[in-house]
């Protein structure tokens, strides 16, 4: 980042700070246009850590008892805005009880009382917009047994942050972040008397990031799924407060919801989760459910990519392929070099998986996360398919570069199934190889039949192969094609070391085998999940071997070899959360 840019930054937070201060002269609203209904989901678990005193953000855990929420030290900025978001106020009204109000009602009025005159890290536009959602969302959760001039208090700040978001969401980064901003913006506007002149331009602002942000085929710049989800989300929620009050939502907002819609569905496993790619996790339980059914778009046929992801599935077996080229500039900040990765699910319970975003457990996790070793896809020599740069200066942003950047794909039906195929040249500057990768899932969802190849696509790709031969001093390029097994599923050597039989809490049992050309191991892993103190220890099957000719093949196969007994009904359980 150059000093410009740095300056830039700066100037933005002061203007933040200002503005946040200048909100003071805003008089208090009377109160709601009419009630509005509680649209967030929450998670019960998390919200009775929350009474119990257990602050979990970002990856924190802290005791906190006895003490304020506003007086509790934050371990880092993430988990500053975490709290200052007021995400943590879903999963109160989840509770819903006595206990769970009171502990609402003391933090709202306490950063009403602590940050409510301009200060502090919260006065950022879409940290705004959450929060105002939020407050607005559970009003009637909140204002229950509250006097006159608690309510007064709650209706001024909430008149602020609406005045502040209506000066601010210019500043945030587009993307999500506008979008929270402006959505926080659009709901107060038509949810708060005497406000309703703020929601229009809101409301075209909305539409115009719509056309910009959202492509012809329902995706994002950072193709995050989870995202996109939280995109969809708002939208979905926008429009459900412009029903209310009998309003109709204008074209190019309605264009992207159905735009969207069918792209999340086709990027949702069979369990209902999202895809785990670039830095995306599986979504909050219920969300994409709710949005999608708040959308009212109707599912549809889909044979292609969404948002550069090949999906395939039959019975209740899922395959998500990340099979476009990662994201380039700002919009990389959170990529990965996931390139052919893969993600399985059968029925409700994952098989394969990547490894996740280690964003919440903190920088050395997050850079591991988007190498592609933790990914369910073949890597060479230990090299990524795309490079970090460094850190952007003043922050601990780091740019995705130098990955593929032709990434062919192809569908076709074959005698047993659907057959995919895609390559990247990722590995192609280096080593002069191409990796490409067939997936054919059969059609009763019993076995994905897999082979990769190592080929030189070119006379300048060979040379580039031999210079690394000689690097090498001709023993060969080295490559490993992993595949990261989800912590729930108990996997073991088996036939002598010729497989891998994998038993899912369901009673399936999966095998892995391949055709003898690689060497096979089963080595340690990690799972990268949100809400969790630390990573959670699991499997990954490993096939090793060397690229000694212009082009190597490996085949595998994941077959079921045992299916869920017909007496038992498989369902998922609350986990816990701090662990």
């Amino acid at each position: 980042m150059s000093n410009s840019d740095t300056m830039t930054n700066r100037w933005m937070r002061f203007q933040n700070r200002l503005y946040a201060r200048l909100s003071q002269r805003q008089k208090a609203v009377k109160g709601f246009v009419s009630q509005p209904e509680p649209r967030t989901v929450g998670s019960f678990a998390r919200g009775r850590q929350l009474v119990a005193g257990n602050l979990l953000f970002a990856g924190y855990l802290v005791e906190a008892n006895d003490t304020d929420l506003w007086d509790v030290a934050a371990p880092s900025p993430d988990f500053d805005d975490e709290r200052h978001g007021f995400v943590w106020l879903d999963d109160l009204a989840a509770v819903g009880d006595m206990r769970a109000r009171e502990k609402a009602q003391r933090w709202v009025w306490g950063w009403i009382e602590t940050h409510g005159r301009g200060t502090g890290p919260g006065w950022a536009p879409d940290l705004t917009g959450r929060r105002v959602i939020r407050w607005i969302n559970h009003s009637q959760f909140l204002l229950r047994g509250s006097d006159e001039t608690q309510s007064k208090a709650f209706f001024r700040a909430l008149a602020q942050q609406t005045w502040f978001l209506s000066k601010r969401w210019t500043a945030a980064t587009p993307g999500l972040p506008r979008f929270e901003a402006l959505a926080g913006l659009v709901q107060a506007g038509l949810a708060l008397e005497g406000l309703e002149q703020m929601a229009d331009p809101a409301l075209r602002a909305l539409a115009r990031e719509c056309d910009r942000q959202i492509d012809a085929e329902g995706g994002i710049p950072t193709r995050n799924p989870e995202e996109l989800l939280e995109v969809f989300t708002l939208l979905a929620w926008s429009s459900a407060a412009l029903s209310e009050v009998g309003r109709g939502t204008p074209a190019s907002q309605t264009e992207a919801i159905k735009r969207i819609a069918p792209t999340l569905r086709n990027l949702r496993h069979a369990d209902g989760a999202l895809a785990r790619f670039h830095g995306g996790g599986r979504g909050l339980e219920g969300r994409l459910d709710q949005a999608l059914a708040q959308s009212g778009v109707k599912p549809q046929q889909h044979s292609d990519l969404s948002m550069g992801y090949a999906r395939l599935a039959a019975s209740r077996t899922t395959v998500l392929v990340d099979a476009s080229v990662p994201p380039q500039g700002a919009a990389s900040y959170n990529a990965h070099a996931s390139t052919l990765a893969f993600e399985l699910t059968s029925g409700r319970r994952p098989l394969i998986v990547n490894c996740g975003s280690g964003g919440s457990f903190g920088q050395d996790w997050r850079r591991a996360g988007r190498a592609t070793p933790s990914h369910s896809t073949l890597c060479v020599d230990g090299f990524s398919s795309a490079r970090l740069t460094s850190p952007v200066k003043g922050t601990a942003l780091e740019a995705l570069v130098d990955g593929p950047r032709d990434v062919p794909v192809e569908f076709e039906d074959a005698y047993e199934g659907t057959r995919f195929m895609v390559g990247h040249d990722g590995y192609a500057k280096v080593f002069g190889l191409t990796h490409a990768r067939t997936l054919e899932l059969r059609f009763d969802g019993r076995e994905l039949v897999g082979e990769d190849i190592l080929l030189t696509a070119t006379d300048k790709a060979k040379r580039q192969f031999d210079r690394a031969m000689d690097g090498s001093g001709l023993k060969g390029i080295a490559f490993d094609i992993r595949f990261h097994l989800h912590p729930d599923v108990d996997a073991a050597l088996d036939l002598g070391g010729a497989a891998v039989s994998m038993a899912l809490k369901s009673g399936e049992i999966w095998v892995f085998r391949h055709d003898s050309l690689g060497k096979l191991s089963l080595e340690p892993s990690v799972y990268l999940e949100k809400g969790r103190l630390k990573p959670r220890a699991t499997k990954q099957i490993v096939l090793s071997g060397l690229a000694m000719e212009y082009a190597t093949r490996i085949r595998w196969t994941l077959s079921k070899a045992q299916d869920t007994a017909y007496a038992v009904r498989d369902t998922h359980r609350d986990e816990p959360v701090f662990d």
